[in-house]
């Protein structure tokens, strides 16, 4: 059991701290709101995409999914589009804090949008969660699959609530605005940068 625990725990954990798409919302959002409990949408929304994403992974059902070509076209082809509008919309957002034009401008329902495009709309995420935790979960049997499953899902609910936390220290620290204005840019160009490498990747 300890061996599942500790298995699950560092796997997820190796699939989630990289740099990316998701990452970079999260602390955006975390740093961009005036409360923290307004970026609380984008929290839970990536944080139950990953729990459906592993769960599905562990169950096996996303490999007979991933298995076929025309859906991987969809998904890349939908992913490639999503993070360029997230992108352009970044780039294009104003940090005002006292107007606070960005409660407005990421709203409950734009949070949850965004948050289960870059999760669900990610085909290099969806591929390394089937690749790494689905096929390492193959090991396991019963209870200690079910505490496998657990342990990365728990990862990745604590590491999203860590993030947000510091994105919200950084958007304190920053009372002229303009640190919140250069991770936009920043966000936007990452969003940019992996719709370009999908493209290229897949396509070609």
């Amino acid at each position: 059991m300890l061996e599942a625990f500790i298995h699950g725990f560092i796997l997820a954990l190796g699939l989630i701290l990289p740099l990316g798409v998701q990452n970079v919302f999260i602390f955006n959002q975390g740093a961009l709101q005036s409360r923290y409990r307004n970026v609380l949408p984008a929290v839970i929304t990536a944080s139950l995409c990953d729990t459906l994403l592993i769960s599905i992974s562990v169950l096996g059902v996303s490999l007979l999914i991933l298995g076929s070509f025309l859906f991987k076209v969809i998904l890349v082809s939908g992913g490639i589009l999503f993070l360029v509008y997230m992108g352009w919309t970044t780039w294009n957002s104003i940090p005002n804090k006292e107007e606070n034009s960005l409660t407005t401008e990421f709203s409950i329902k734009k949070q949850i949008l965004f948050a289960a495009s870059v999760s669900l709309l990610n085909p290099h995420a969806i591929m390394d969660t089937v690749g790494v935790i689905g096929t390492s979960s193959i090991q396991y049997h019963g209870a200690e699959k079910i505490l496998f499953a657990a342990t990365a899902i728990f990862v990745s609910w604590i590491w999203f609530f860590a993030l947000s936390f510091m994105g919200r220290i950084a958007g304190k620290m920053d009372k002229s605005g303009k640190i919140l204005l250069i991770l936009n840019k920043i966000s936007a160009l990452v969003m940019w940068a992996a719709a370009v490498y999908l493209f290229f990747s897949f396509y070609q």
